[in-house]
C-alpha cells in the first residue's frame, strides 16, 4: 500500500510525458492561413452527487409551492420561488430537467424496453403526484419554462370562451404527437420545437432565438400561451388536479361575489356562480346526451384515421426517411448527391436497409397514429360531455383543472385583506 501511490504517480507522469510528445497519426490538410483548428473538448459524466442533488431540489421546491399556496396564501413568495427555480432548473441547469419534455424519455423506454435514468423518473413522476396531492402547484412557481413567461404577463387580455376552449384541445393534440413520434424514436418533438428552451440555453439558431422572443412578446398580452396551450405535461397535470386531494381556495371564509377575484385572473380558470337554469324538459338534456354519447365513437375513429394518415409525414422529421427519399430523387435524375448522401455511401449500410428501415418506421407510425388520434378524440367527447352537464356553483371558484396556483386571486378577495389585515375591535 506504501508503494503504490508513488508508482501511480510516476506512471501518470510518464503517460503525460508520452502524450505530450505524440505526433498526430494522420497529417493535417493543407488549409487556408486564416483556419484555426479547434480545441478538443472532453465532456465528463454527470456526477452522481447532482442527480441527486437535482431530485431533491424539485421535491423541496415542490413542497415548498405548495406550503405557499395553500396553507400561506402568499403571491410574493411564489414569486420568490419561482425565481430561483427559473435561476437553477432555468439557466444554471439549461432547461434540460424539466418534467415537460419527460413523457418523451417514459414513452420511449416503455414502448422499447429502453432503460430510464432515475432522475428522468423522478421528474416524471413527482409534480403528478404533487398535482394528485395539492393541484398544480409545479405550474405555480417550479416550472422554468412557466417562470419565464409569468414575468412578463403584465397586461394581459381575456380571451373569449369558445376561442378559449378551443385552443385548450391543441396541447392534447401536441402530447398525442409528442408520446407516439418519442416511442417510435422518431424525435423528441417537445424538446425539438420548444420555442423557450434556446433562450434558457442562451443558444440556438437566429430563427430559434427569435421564436422565443416572439412568444415571450405574445406573453405580455396572453398569459402564459405555451403552458395554456401547447404544453403537452399540463395535460397530465390537469387531469390529476381535477382528483386532487387539497387545492387552491380563492377566499379563506365566505365569497361575497365581488367579481375581483375572476377580473384578477389572467388564465380563466376561476367560474362564476351559475344562473338559475331555465325550464328546459328533462327530456332535452337527456336527448343531448345521447346525441353526445353517439358522436364520441365517430370522433374517436375520425381523429384515429387522421392521425394514422399523418403517418408519413411525420415520418420525415427523422433524418434516414429524409435520406430514404433523397437517394429516391437520386435515382430518378430529379436531385444532386448530398453530403449526407455521400457518407452514407462511404458507410457499411445498403440502400435496401435504408429503404427497409423507412418503410418499418412509416408502419409504426400508420398503427401508433391510431392509438394517438383515438386519444384525441375520446378527450374531445370527454369535454364536450362534460360542458353539456349543468353544475350547481353558489360561489367564484377556481377550475381544479386549469388553476395554476398562482395565488394572484389572494390579493383581490376582501375576505383575504380582512384575514391579513383584520379591523380593530371597538
Amino acid at each position: 500500500m506504501k508503494g503504490r501511490y508513488p508508482r501511480c504517480a510516476f506512471g501518470a507522469v510518464l503517460l503525460w510525458t508520452a502524450l505530450a510528445g505524440a505526433a498526430e497519426r494522420f497529417p493535417r490538410p493543407d488549409l487556408s492561413a486564416a483556419y484555426r483548428t479547434p480545441t478538443a473538448v472532453y465532456p465528463g459524466l454527470a456526477s452522481p452527487w447532482l442527480e441527486w442533488l437535482d431530485m431533491g431540489l424539485l421535491a423541496l421546491a415542490l413542497a415548498v409551492a405548495a406550503w405557499l399556496a395553500l396553507r400561506r396564501r402568499s403571491r410574493s413568495g411564489l414569486v420568490i420561488l419561482s425565481l430561483l427555480c427559473l435561476g437553477y432548473f432555468g439557466f444554471w441547469r439549461a432547461g434540460c430537467l424539466c418534467p415537460v419534455g419527460s413523457p418523451q424519455l417514459v414513452a420511449e423506454g416503455l414502448a422499447t424496453g429502453l432503460a430510464l435514468p432515475l432522475s428522468a423518473v423522478v421528474f416524471f413522476i413527482l409534480p403528478l403526484l404533487a398535482a394528485l396531492l395539492f393541484g398544480r402547484v409545479f405550474c405555480a412557481a417550479v416550472c422554468p419554462l412557466g417562470a419565464l413567461q409569468d414575468l412578463v404577463a403584465v397586461r394581459p387580455l381575456r380571451l373569449s370562451a369558445s376561442l378559449n376552449a378551443g385552443l385548450q384541445m391543441l396541447p392534447v393534440i401536441v402530447l398525442a404527437l409528442t408520446v407516439l413520434l418519442a416511442a417510435t424514436q422518431t424525435t423528441y418533438l417537445a424538446c425539438r420545437f420548444d420555442p423557450l428552451v434556446p433562450l434558457l440555453r442562451r443558444t440556438g439558431t437566429t430563427v430559434e432565438v427569435l421564436t422565443g422572443a416572439a412568444v415571450l412578446l405574445l406573453g405580455i398580452v396572453v398569459a402564459r400561451p405555451v403552458c395554456r396551450f401547447l404544453c403537452p405535461y399540463g395535460v397530465l397535470l390537469r387531469g390529476l388536479s381535477r382528483l386532487s386531494w387539497r387545492r387552491v381556495t380563492i377566499t379563506p371564509t365566505t365569497c361575497v361575489s365581488c367579481r375581483l377575484c375572476a377580473d384578477s385572473c389572467p388564465f380563466d380558470a376561476i367560474t362564476g356562480p351559475t344562473p338559475e337554469p331555465p325550464a328546459e324538459p328533462l327530456r332535452h338534456g337527456t336527448r343531448r346526451l345521447a346525441w353526445l354519447c353517439l358522436l364520441a365513437p365517430l370522433l374517436i375513429a375520425g381523429f384515429a384515421g387522421l392521425f394514422a394518415r399523418l403517418g408519413p409525414g411525420l415520418a420525415r422529421l427523422h433524418a434516414d426517411v429524409r435520406l430514404s427519399e433523397h437517394f429516391t430523387l437520386e435515382q430518378a435524375g430529379s436531385a444532386e448527391p448530398t453530403v449526407a448522401s455521400l457518407a452514407f455511401r462511404s458507410g457499411t449500410r445498403t440502400l435496401d436497409e435504408l429503404h427497409a428501415a423507412t418503410q418499418q418506421r412509416r408502419a409504426a407510425l400508420r398503427r401508433g397514429g391510431l392509438w394517438a388520434g383515438a386519444f384525441v378524440g375520446l378527450v374531445l367527447a370527454c369535454r364536450l360531455i362534460g360542458a353539456s352537464r349543468r353544475r350547481r356553483r353558489t360561489d367564484f371558484e377556481p377550475d381544479s383543472g386549469r388553476c395554476l396556483s398562482c395565488g394572484r386571486c389572494f390579493r383581490y378577495c376582501p375576505q383575504e385583506q380582512i384575514r391579513l389585515h383584520p379591523l380593530p375591535e371597538p
